[in-house]
């Protein structure tokens, strides 16, 4: 039987307690997820709201079917590093596909969106080169940032001239530069201004890398935050996942073919780590088919997502990730919670995955979601505004 420590044992007990006193606990729940995004938890069923499966591949029967044939034909697991044995020949296939989809020379899959950004940062910086991070970017964004060595400078959210003032300070003490920023950013759901970004990183002749996990899929075509800009604002760095509208799991960078050759050799989370299974490289694929060919799927979680803030007095998305600030931690709770006893599932919010003071309630909309539940959650966040509105 596994020892215990009484030390670790008070100091985990102490820690569970503070977080339990300012409602930061997390619990994990057990959830199954089916088709027309209805999940099962503790014997309910209920719509869910708060899924990244942007366009409901993940149970779609094309994906899944694709899966199925893979894992009967090549087995449940890769066995192996890429570098070793586990260089299957469909990843390459995928990748191929993913830097068509995003106009890049080359692509290089990993284990998952946030060892990918563990990767890239490190293999590219270290000490005496500097990183500007929006300060809302992702977590694993700002992990990567640290785990390279380089300086590290925030600047406030999506402000250009904080971001220039910055590096007019700073950047000529540093070797290279890089500028950090989501394309779709995962909690508010607005844009990084791109265009402007991108000027900015030539100006000051800094390296620019994209976080397109939220956009892929339903902006720009489908190709992403890029894309969503005429002319298109192609960075030099262009990250994201297969876990959200993909339906699959996995992440990727597409990059120039020096980056990512660079990367097959340096990037430890890939040649340390065993290669994904074949069944996700081949549903990834089959969600890259749909992807392509139907432009319908792709419109409609923004379709929806305007439904509802126009029902619920909200302002115009500009993604199918609507954010409803309420502040503290105990009204995003209590909101949650009213919206489960009405049959819906949406996640409280809370720091440290938002700033403090913004706990909320974040909406996400998926392209197999019926307009019917959309109308009616929309009546109960209205009624949950107009009561904090009341009490606040």
């Amino acid at each position: 039987m596994q020892s215990i420590s009484p030390s670790l044992e008070r100091f985990t007990s102490r820690k569970l307690a503070g977080l339990e006193k300012r409602q930061l606990r997390r619990r994990l729940q057990e959830s199954n997820n089916s088709a027309g995004m209805q999940v099962e938890r503790d014997g309910r069923t209920y719509v869910n709201f708060c899924s990244n499966d942007y366009l409901g591949l993940a149970n779609d029967p094309e994906v899944i079917r694709a899966a199925q044939q893979a894992a009967a034909k090549y087995g449940a697991g890769s066995g192996a590093s890429r570098l070793v044995t586990g260089g299957h020949h469909l990843l390459f296939e995928l990748e191929r596909r993913l830097a068509a989809l995003k106009g890049s020379e080359d692509c290089i899959v990993f284990g998952s969106g946030y060892l990918a950004n563990l990767a890239i940062a490190p293999a590219l910086l270290g000490a005496g080169d500097l990183v500007l991070v929006d300060e809302l970017a992702h977590a694993c964004i700002h992990a990567g940032a640290e785990l390279s060595r380089a300086e590290i400078r925030k600047f406030r959210h999506n402000d250009l001239a904080d971001a220039r003032e910055i590096l007019t300070a700073e950047r000529a003490d540093y070797r290279h530069a890089m500028i950090m920023t989501d394309g779709v950013f995962s909690m508010d759901g607005d844009f990084a201004p791109l265009p402007e970004l991108l000027a900015l990183a030539e100006e000051f002749e800094a390296w620019t890398l994209v976080d397109d996990a939220h956009a892929v899929g339903v902006v720009g075509e489908g190709k992403g935050s890029s894309a969503h800009f005429s002319p298109a604002a192609m960075p030099p760095l262009q990250m994201g996942t297969l876990s959200k509208a993909l339906g699959s799991y996995g992440g990727y960078l597409c990059a120039s073919r020096n980056v990512c050759e660079l990367l097959r050799t340096r990037a430890r989370p890939l040649v340390f780590t065993t290669a994904l299974p074949p069944a996700s490289i081949a549903a990834a694929l089959a969600a890259l088919d749909i992807v392509e060919r139907d432009a319908e799927r792709r419109e409609r979680p923004l379709t929806l997502a305007r439904r509802f803030c126009a029902a619920a007095g909200l302002p115009a998305p500009a993604s199918p990730i609507v954010p409803v600030l309420l502040g503290s931690e105990s009204r995003a709770l209590k909101a949650s919670m009213a919206l489960q006893d009405e049959g819906f599932l949406v996640t409280a919010i809370r720091p440290p995955t938002v700033p403090r003071g913004t706990a909320r309630l974040r909406i996400t909309f998926s392209a197999t979601h019926v307009e019917a539940d959309i109308d009616r959650l929309a009546q109960c966040v209205r009624v949950i505004l107009e009561e904090t509105s009341e009490t606040a």
